[in-house]
Order: structure tokens, then sequence, then C-alpha cells
């Protein structure tokens, strides 16, 4: 059915476990086969042992259920355990390609999708999917199975009563095809709310200082109590619709109970049927009626769960917008780090009408130092992910020793170029995990030769375990400089090819910062190297400055020469670097 149709997306999933879903659907054929048993059993136990008067027959009814009651306990654990094992391996397995699949999507997707939804969807949509596999679905199949199982034995029992029962499915299968199509959507809506009130959350809490500082505390509890209500509203109105559609259907399955077992008692009255058929039948309509009730709830969370599969789906749908190439190139080796920006054009997707970069172009050798410099927005930033393959230019190229950055594989790209951030990233990891994050298979002496490079060995040694102390969320930890050391330290442990800086040494103060410059000249005569500065000291040991302004290289030259020349740099020197704009 289409209202279902979400859930194909577990297909490839339950694929591999064929073995496993054959002994959990066998299971539930025999939990559901030895629950029919019962009637059977009830039947003889009334009409042969109690109505006749035989112990012998009462004690042979009794062994009956007890077996019959071992059966059913064997096959219900057998069935929980095989369904709950499914329902944990395939949603795992969902999470893990899911978020495998996310993080290979790139900046630009997550300049229009808030990270919240996107881990809602993974988190709370997928705990769905567990729910229907390990529970809901096998609870719809065993009541379905004991729904027509117990047709089939009102028929043999009583075909007049029988008729009666099978008039009534229409009325009860009407509502919850009515109903059903609106609680599926209804169920999307309050997984979307819901994804927004954990987006609004985390936002809050991952600029929790931020939000103290400017003692926003009840404005932004205000929005998460907004969202928190959105979700509530949503919510009520699903369980609203779900609860019409369970009400009527349990009422009409009931009541058409009540009036076969009311027709069955004026047939025991005249003689028509035994005592055990009746009892043999009221066990199957209450059967039947239970079961009808129990599919009409499970319904309902199939629905909801379909409408969780195709939020995934979705998800998985989206494709990433930089690709690997179809034949990629090699890389000289050991790759020399020559740079050439060849008219170079761009525009981020979420600004189409503003040129980031202008028919930019520029040629940097192997160990050549090259200072950024220009104001806000002159497209500094973007050089730097254009040459990371985060976003294509619309226009031109960029080559690395020669091959076009396109036709790299993007890990042998990536393993060539290393960056420090101006605000830089750490993660809930120890010291040691964080500084070998681009390199994982660094000994712990290199690590520490890289520490020390980074003058940070100090500050790490005194933490209470050293390189195993856990830095918390965001590095919390630690202060602004030593987070910088620590990516500073990452950065020379990658031995790149070339070296991005990204106002690298911003956060340090005159101390640190003299101690991780003297680091990065070390290696800086040896590496390609791209800064992004506004600072003195680290502009002027450039070999080169490129100076952009609106996305367009506007000039090129060495500090005294610019400074001379007067124009854009002048003027940021005299604003920025507090200096005469004459030359010296």
């Amino acid at each position: 059915m289409n209202r279902f149709a979400g859930l194909r997306l577990l297909a490839p999933y339950l694929r591999p476990y064929r073995g496993r879903v054959a002994l959990a659907l066998l299971s539930l054929l025999v939990a559901a086969g030895t629950v029919l048993a019962f009637g059977a059993c009830l039947r003889a136990l009334i009409d042969r042992g109690f109505a006749q008067g035989r112990p012998d027959v009462l004690n042979y009814a009794l062994a009956s259920l007890l077996a019959v009651a071992v059966v059913l306990a064997i096959a219900s654990g057998a069935r929980y355990y095989l369904v709950s094992w499914l329902g944990e391996r395939v949603v795992g397995t969902l999470r893990r390609d899911l978020f495998a699949h996310v993080v290979r999507l790139g900046p630009a997707w997550f300049e229009i999708k808030r990270s919240g939804d996107v881990m809602s969807r993974i988190s709370s949509d997928a705990q769905l999917i567990e729910q229907v596999i390990g529970s809901s679905a096998s609870v719809a199949l065993r009541n379905a199975l004991m729904c027509l199982g117990g047709i089939v034995m009102l028929v043999v029992t009583n075909p007049k009563l029988a008729l009666w029962v099978l008039a009534v499915v229409p009325v009860v299968v009407a509502p919850i095809v009515l109903f059903g199509r609106k609680v599926r959507t209804l169920s999307r809506e309050a997984q979307a709310r819901v994804a927004d009130m954990v987006s609004e959350g985390g936002e809050t809490l991952d600029a929790v200082r931020t939000v103290q500082a400017f003692a926003q505390e009840d404005s932004a509890g205000a929005r998460f109590a907004r969202a928190t209500e959105r979700a509530f509203d949503a919510a009520v109105a699903r369980i609203g619709r779900r609860a019409i559609m369970t009400t009527l259907v349990i009422f009409i399955v009931f009541a058409a109970v009540g009036f076969l077992l009311w027709m069955g008692g004026h047939d025991v009255i005249s003689g028509r049927i035994s005592a055990g058929d009746l009892s043999a039948f009221v066990f199957y309509a209450v059967l039947v009626a239970s079961s009808g009730g129990a599919i009409s709830e499970t319904i309902g969370d199939l629905q909801r769960a379909s409408g969780a599969a195709e939020r995934l789906a979705e998800l998985r749908a989206e494709q990433p917008v930089i690709r690997e190439p179809a034949q990629p190139k090699a890389l000289p080796q050991p790759a020399r780090g020559a740079l050439a920006f060849e008219n170079l054009s761009f525009r981020y997707p979420t600004r189409p009408d503003s040129l980031a970069l202008a028919h930019l172009n520029l040629r940097i050798a192997p160990g050549e130092t090259i200072a950024i410099v220009g104001p806000s927005g002159a497209g500094k930033t973007t050089v730097f992910n254009l040459l990371m393959r985060f976003y294509d230019p619309e226009q031109g190229a960029i080559r690395l020793d020669g091959v076009d950055v396109r036709d790299l594989r993007l890990s042998d790209l990536r393993r060539s170029l290393a960056i420090v951030p101006q605000e830089p990233v750490l993660f809930t990891a120890s010291v040691a995990e964080n500084i070998r994050y681009g390199r994982p298979d660094a000994s712990a002496e290199e690590v520490r030769e890289a520490a020390r490079a980074a003058s940070a060995l100090d500050f790490i040694e005194a933490l209470p375990q050293g390189f195993e102390t856990d830095l918390g969320t965001r590095g919390v930890r630690l202060s602004g400089g030593q987070r910088q050391r620590i990516a500073v330290a990452r950065a020379l442990l990658c031995d790149p090819a070339v070296l991005l800086l990204d106002e690298a040494t911003s956060a340090l103060d005159a101390e640190s910062e003299l101690a991780v410059q003297q680091a990065l000249d070390r290696i800086m005569h040896r590496k390609t190297t791209l800064v992004i500065a506004h600072r003195l000291a680290t502009v002027q040991k450039a070999d080169r400055i490129v100076v952009l302004e609106a996305g367009e290289v506007v000039d090129v030259g060495s500090h005294a020469e610019l400074v001379r020349r007067g124009g854009l740099y002048a003027r940021l020197a005299q604003l920025q670097f507090n200096i005469s704009a004459a030359a010296e």
C-alpha cells in the first residue's frame, strides 16, 4: 500500500539477514498456530471433559494445554529475540550509512540544512524504524495471522456466525483506510517539528557562553519553549486522529463480538450448538476482535515509521555537489606544492547574485609563502575553500603540481593540504587523539614532536593526564591560545605539501604567538604556505603579498613595495597594522 511505501528503504538492510528473518517468521507462525490451538483444547475440555464427566479426557486436555503453552512460550521468546536483534542491527547499519553519506555532502549542503535536523532524522526517525522492525511489524503480522486463523476457525466451528464476523470486517477496515493517510501525513509533520526543536536546542547549547554573556537565557528558553509547543501541537494532531481511528475500530469490533455472543447464546439454548462449540467460538471471536484492535494500533505505528523512513530516504537521496572524478589522476610523488589559480570565478550557492571571486589568476612556486590580505568579504577564505574543494569554481581551474584538483581523489588532495583555522575545532577526545586527527597512524613520539614544534608541549604535560587528558566538548577545558596550538600541532603532524594558515596565531598572547610563529617559520620555508593574516609580523615575512578586493587581485608584491605604491594595501597597513603608510 502506498502509505507504507517509505518502508521499502529497509529491504536492502534486511536482505543480508534473510536466515534470521525466516527464523523469526517461523517462530511467529508457530506462536500464532499454538494460540489458535487453544480453542480446540478448550472445546475438548468443555464438551468431553466437563459435559461427559470423564477425568481421563480432562487430564489429556490439561496436558495438551500445557504442551501448547510451552511451545507458545518458546516460540514467542525466539520471535522477540530475533526481531529485536534485527531491529537493532538494521537501524545501526542504517544510521552508520546515513551519517557516512551526510559527512560527504560538503559545506554547500550544510549552508541550507540545519545539523540538528539531520541528527534528529538519524536518531529519532531511525528509532521509529527500530520500533517497527523490533516490535510493531511482528506484532502486526502475528495479529494478522491470528485474525485470519481465527476467522478460519470460526467458519469451521459455526459457519452461520462466521458469516456475521466476515460482514463486520469491511466496517473495521474502513476507518483504518480513511484515517490512515492523514495519520501518516501528521506523523511526518510531527517528526519535522521535533527536528526543529532539536536544532533550536542544539544551536543554543553550542553557543551557551554567548547566550549567557549577553544575558539571553530567558530569550533562548522562550524560543525553545515555542519550538517545543509546535512539536507538541503537531504530536497532538497526530494523536487525535489516531485516537479516533482506534476508538472506532475497537468499538466496532467488540460490539460485533457482543452481538455474536447474543446470537450464539440463543443457538446453545435451542440445542443447535454445544457449549464447547460456543466456548471455542467465543475464544476465536475474542481473538479476532483483540487482533483486529491490535492491528489498528500497529498500523498507526507502521504509518508513523513510514513517514520517518521517507525522511531518511530523502536524506539518503541527497547527492554531494562535489563528486569524485570518474578516472582520478595521481599527484607526483613526493608532492612539491606548486599551485596555479587560473581565471578563477565563483559564487556561493546561497549568494548567487554576488561574485566571491572574479577572474583570479595566481601562480605559487613550491616552498613559496604567500600572504593574502584584504578587507572582510574580499574572498580570502574563499580561496582556501576552493583549494580544498569544499566548492568547485564556476569558471577556471586550480592546479596542484600541474594537476587540476577536480581530477584528484578528494582524499589525495586533502592529504596534501593542512589547515590551521582561525577558530580551531577540537573534538571530545584526548589531546593525543586531537593532534593525531589528520594522521591516525602517527606514533606517540611523532605526536610529541608535533606538540613541541607548536610550543604546546609544556602546557600539555602540565594537564592532569598529559596527552591522555580528555579535552571535553569542543576543547572547552583549554584556553583559546591552547586550542590554537593543538590545531597547529595537528597541521604540523600531517606534514603537508601545502600549509594553509587562516589567522593561525590570532588567539595567542604575545609570548605564545612568538613561539608558534617560530615553529611555523621552521616548517614554512620547506612548505608552500598560504597565509590569511592581518598581523604585520606574519605578512612581512611572506615572499609575496596578494591583495584582494571584491574577489579580485588588485595588487601583488612585498610589504615594502605595496606600502610604497599606496592604494588599498597601504590603507590596510595604516588601519590594521597601525604603522605609517610611507615606505620605510
